[in-house]
């Protein structure tokens, strides 16, 4: 049985239900977003295995879309889009798209660049635990232990430490930790 999760971004209701009916029929667990601010939310406060993202959404142009997952999603993404001009292709798959399917599709052709997209992922943190002196992370299980005892963190501290034991060495940019833990980049020009 599939467990991987698919992410679909995509403002169209039909095609939504389409990809959701013919996903869960072959055992995927979806979820879905309307718009670019949803789908980024839900990308990065439950990373899918894989993401379906439609170019012309309501709010933002799914380029920017991508070049913003890209920043800090590392797993497959496969454009969906009415768009088949040749020049939307290349700047997709040049932003880090792992493939282009033009709408309409064949659902067949689609499990197969799905499938094909899932073989490509590297399992980093799969079964990775992480110890300190007195702190153990287990990145599998989504469990931090101080001195053997479970700490109880919330969603969002816990994907912070996440993140950053993940990024071990590496400077993480403010922005960076805005997009990768809430999905945006709040106006540094705020007033007070």
């Amino acid at each position: 049985m599939n467990k991987a999760e698919i992410l679909v971004i995509d403002d169209e209701a039909q095609m939504r239900t389409l990809l959701e009916i013919t996903l869960h029929s072959h055992q995927y667990k979806v979820t879905s977003a309307v718009n670019a601010k949803d789908g980024l939310i839900m990308a990065a406060n439950h990373p899918p295995d894989l993401i379906l993202l439609d170019l012309g959404l309501p709010d933002t142009n799914g380029h920017e879309v991508l070049k913003s997952l890209r920043q800090w999603y590392t797993n497959p993404v496969i454009i969906l889009s009415v768009q088949k001009n040749e020049e939307d292709i290349i700047t997709a798959l040049d932003n880090g798209a792992n493939d282009y399917l033009g709408k309409p599709f064949r659902t067949g052709e689609l499990l197969a660049r799905i499938r094909s997209a899932m073989r490509t992922i590297v399992p980093e943190d799969s079964n990775r635990v992480v110890t300190g002196p007195d702190l153990e992370i287990d990145l599998t299980a989504r469990t931090v232990k101080k001195n053997n005892e479970l700490l109880k963190l919330t969603l969002t501290e816990y994907n912070l430490l996440a993140l950053l034991v993940r990024n071990e060495g590496k400077v993480l940019t403010h922005q960076y930790l805005l997009r990768a833990i809430w999905g945006r980049v709040l106006s540094a020009s705020r007033n007070t």
